[in-house]
């Protein structure tokens, strides 16, 4: 499946309506015998959400319909850190979050978004797929919380802005960017001398639209689905951090589940987020065009100013020692020498 703009909202829209083909014809069949809320923070429009409803609709189908997931999307069940509160609680049974923000629980879930650590998406899967990516997991675990293997991918994160390019590092000092509610944002824009703000995501749109914040930083595809182009000017391609997001869920809820069910929804929504990440890399390559076509400026800044002030600034020591040595090993393991 390949996503273009156009495509991807026809997509979900008949998704939305229809829940999948053979859906209706399940349900009829057999009432559910564990019907499951699962929530994300991503707008409808988004390949992550078109995914996940094909992933339910694949699950109901594969379990003659004796589990429902049902999928909520665009924060409708609350902010992130409202629906990690309920998925700790029970009162959602499945949520994805980007580990930058579960880091709020789970110090080390955030580290892979290390600034200017990953240079390209093959370097980020070894890591995320390999021993990186399973230290995070049992981090997770011991946190109360179950994960599944695969980590949904948001992509690359870009800088935007309402009033100027960002050039270089000096171009953030006294930069009022919108980050989100994580420790590692607000600690690597203050090595740039920025001036941080954590703003819940549904809440950007209207930040920036009301000056509360200059600019902000999202993956491209995130920036055209939630229409970040009507309120900024410029994109900088700055590559500063990868995000994903892991697929979390109620440890309660999750040991409920008989064997049989775990392994068909297992095994579905860790295929789900390998063709999401291939959607999402396709659809960040091929969005700059349109974003341009709606007035975005972009341009590209070198890497290695940014690299060299965070490292001037302490910024990969102070992470270094928060994360403890055997984490920060398996990252350079993956990324090369960083502190």
């Amino acid at each position: 499946m390949s996503f273009s703009r156009r495509t991807l909202l026809k997509a979900s829209a008949a998704t939305a309506v229809f829940g999948g083909v053979s859906a209706p014809y399940v349900a009829r069949a057999q009432a559910a015998e564990f019907s499951y809320k699962f929530a994300n923070n991503l707008p409808e429009s988004h390949p992550f959400v078109a995914r996940a409803r094909e992933m339910a609709a694949a699950i109901k189908t594969e379990t003659n319909g004796r589990f429902d997931l049902q999928v909520f999307p665009n924060s409708q069940l609350g902010s992130d850190t409202d629906m990690l509160s309920q998925v700790r609680s029970g009162g959602i049974e499945f949520f994805t979050l980007s580990g930058l923000i579960l880091a709020t629980l789970v110090p080390a879930a955030s580290i892979n978004g290390i600034g200017f650590a990953f240079p390209d998406y093959p370097t980020v899967w070894k890591a995320m797929d390999g021993d990186l990516g399973a230290y995070v997991r049992g981090e997770i675990n011991k946190a109360g919380l179950e994960v599944m293997d695969k980590i949904w991918d948001n992509g690359f994160r870009q800088t935007t802005s309402s009033t100027k390019p960002i050039n270089g590092p000096d171009d953030f000092k006294g930069f009022k960017i919108r980050v989100p509610v994580s420790p590692l944002w607000t600690s690597m824009f203050k090595a740039f001398d920025a001036s941080p703000a954590s703003i819940n995501f549904a809440e950007v749109y209207s930040a920036l639209q009301t000056k509360i914040v200059e600019g902000q930083e999202n993956p491209l595809a995130l920036i055209s689905t939630a229409k970040l182009y009507e309120v900024q000017k410029y994109c900088s391609l700055t590559n500063h951090m990868w995000d994903g997001f892991w697929f979390l869920m109620n440890r309660r809820a999750w040991a409920a589940l008989p064997d049989d069910i775990k392994t068909i929804v297992a095994k579905n929504v860790n295929a789900a987020a390998v063709k999401e990440r291939e959607d999402t890399e396709k659809l960040n390559i091929t969005v700059r065009q349109e974003l341009a076509g709606k007035g975005l400026t972009f341009n590209q800044p070198e890497v290695g100013p940014f690299r060299d002030k965070l490292r001037a600034a302490g910024f990969y020591n102070e992470w270094k020692g928060k994360y403890g040595d055997k984490a920060w090993d398996l990252l350079e393991k993956s990324v090369g020498k960083l502190s």
